[in-house]
């Protein structure tokens, strides 16, 4: 049985976590010549997440992102939210609040998923080899 991603790859973690340092903050503009290649490049970190809250399987763009510090927090629309560390010791981050763990997964070079209890998040990331690797 395989949880998750193995520990080679959950190594990238900080790498990835480190990306989201900009979330929530308003992205540089660019020339409209590169909108196309950025659609083409995956997930735009416009400071919202895709989620999918209680156990539900539709997903929705509407998770406000929050960075400070070392603290992550996602923003549910109904008012509700979860904070997370980001951690430094290659294992991402893990709920700030609660009894639930957080779970991390890396879906592709381009994005993370995060599970905390009922609550499913997809963030926009850039996955990179830490440590050389």
């Amino acid at each position: 049985m395989q949880e998750g991603v193995d520990m080679r790859r959950m190594g990238c973690a900080l790498v990835v976590l480190a990306t989201l340092a900009g979330c929530g903050e308003q992205a540089p503009s660019s020339s409209p010549n590169q909108a196309g290649v950025a659609a083409e490049a995956g997930p735009v970190d416009d400071g919202k997440a895709d989620c999918a809250l209680g156990g539900s399987q539709e997903w929705a763009h509407d998770c406000v992102v929050e960075r400070a510090g070392k603290m992550l927090t996602l923003r549910h629309p109904d008012g509700g939210f979860r904070r997370f560390h980001v951690l430094d010791d290659g294992r991402g981050l893990e709920a700030a609040d609660g009894a639930e763990a957080a779970k991390l997964t890396i879906l592709d070079d381009k994005q993370i998923e995060i599970v905390a209890g009922g609550d499913r998040y997809r963030l926009p990331a850039q996955i990179g080899a830490a440590g050389g690797q």
